[in-house]
């Protein structure tokens, strides 16, 4: 079974600029990855993690709305290769993921499978997750350049 992470992001930004700024990262993806692969059947990073972005469409029961009041516009999946490093492909997630938020505004959370919160912004603010040990590596941190505050969020359920 696949490992996966699920971001969700409520944004004035269209799903294509969200790719964009993902592909703006530098040495993630290789030179063939493109805004139209990233929205269509998705696209593979360097270390083999596979991402692919879209738009949201509404459903009638949101957890990130019920439980941290924003409804998401854009989503982005990250299915990791277990079959390679896996720590290193979950370190270009966050690589990705705070270079989308640096470029665009919105609010924001990074989840595992509605369990673990890796990081939400809200009105601005960014938490990460207080694990260190599996989440919040040091060179996980080394690579957020925004300012952020350590605070473990979770969904109801």
């Amino acid at each position: 079974m696949a490992i996966g992470y699920s971001f969700a992001f409520a944004t004035g930004a269209p799903a294509t600029c969200v790719a964009g700024a993902m592909l703006a990262v530098p040495d993630v993806f290789g030179a063939t990855a493109t805004v139209d692969g990233l929205l269509g059947d998705g696209v593979l990073t360097r270390t083999g993690m596979w991402v692919r972005v879209g738009p949201e469409h509404s459903r009638p029961h949101d957890p990130v709305l019920e439980d941290f009041g924003f409804l998401p516009t854009v989503w982005a999946s990250f299915r990791l290769d277990k079959f390679t490093d896996m720590s290193s492909q979950e370190d270009d997630m966050v690589r990705l993921l705070v270079g989308v938020l640096g470029r665009i505004a919105g609010d924001a959370v990074l989840h595992f499978q509605f369990e673990t919160v890796w990081l939400l912004r809200k009105d601005g603010e960014l938490t990460l997750n207080e694990r260190d040990e599996h989440v919040w590596t040091p060179t996980r941190l080394a690579a957020v350049h925004l300012p952020y505050r350590r605070v473990t969020h979770s969904f109801q359920q």
